[in-house]
């Protein structure tokens, strides 16, 4: 199984089924359940021609990893890895000013699942990762991101501040989210070409890559605590320059 990728959860399994059947090899449902929301599931893939195999719940409590697989397994061939190469060939091909994600060293594949999640939702057009000390495309991260990861690009790379540079050079522009910054995310212009660049958990943001960012932005703290988790925080960000984008 382990050249293979493991999409399980209710949302997950669909979104796969819509956008890419093809690569479905296996799909497993939790034996003896027939409810109205595994229904859709069951339905997606006879009309996509793909046999379904019941299977007793230890079985497919081992096959996702104990996680919450919601009563459905799909067994896939790998996604296709999106590169640096991918992503200016990508920026090329659209027809309207990008809006990026960039995350800078997430590590939690519950925060990259959750950060995709609201990216997709918000309308970014990429996702972009370091290759290195980053949580990549897990099964874990694919839940959380609800069907988000099997249709919003996601791409890693080797070096991402050169990776930045050539986004500038194209002209987006590199936000950063940093708790100092003077300025904060309500006050700062979010339109034309951009791409938000978020830090780690606690460590926020490499000290290159916040040089490299044109120019930095905060989110405000009224109460005592100082800093909001990751998603969170992408998604205050995010629909803040989807207010700016979309007003009048």
């Amino acid at each position: 199984m382990s050249k293979h990728d493991i999409v399980y959860g209710l949302h997950s399994v669909q979104a796969l089924l819509k956008s890419s059947p093809q690569r479905v090899l296996e799909l497993y449902t939790l034996q003896g359940r027939a409810d109205q929301r595994l229904q859709k599931v069951l339905a997606q893939a006879q009309t996509q021609g793909l046999a379904v195999q019941p299977m007793g719940r230890g079985k497919l409590d081992a096959l996702a990893n104990g996680e919450n697989h919601q009563g459905v397994v799909a067994v896939c061939r790998p996604g296709q890895v999106h590169d640096e190469a991918f992503l200016l060939k990508h920026l090329e091909q659209l027809s309207h000013p990008p809006l990026l994600l960039v995350l800078d060293g997430v590590t939690d594949p519950h925060n990259l699942g959750a950060c995709l999640r609201t990216a997709e939702a918000a309308g970014v057009d990429a996702v972009i990762a370091p290759k290195d000390k980053s949580a990549g495309l897990t099964p874990v991260a694919r839940k959380v991101a609800c069907g988000a990861a099997e249709v919003l690009p996601f791409v890693t790379v080797t070096n991402l501040a050169r990776t930045l540079k050539k986004l500038q050079d194209n002209g987006v522009w590199l936000v950063g989210a940093a708790g100092e910054a003077e300025a904060t995310v309500f006050e700062s212009e979010l339109k034309g070409p951009l791409a938000l660049v978020m830090g780690a958990e606690g460590d926020g943001l490499r000290r290159l890559t916040r040089e490299t960012c044109d120019f930095l932005v905060n989110i405000p703290m009224a109460g005592t605590v100082s800093s909001l988790n990751v998603s969170v925080a992408t998604g205050v960000c995010l629909f803040e320059a989807v207010r700016q984008r979309t007003a009048g």
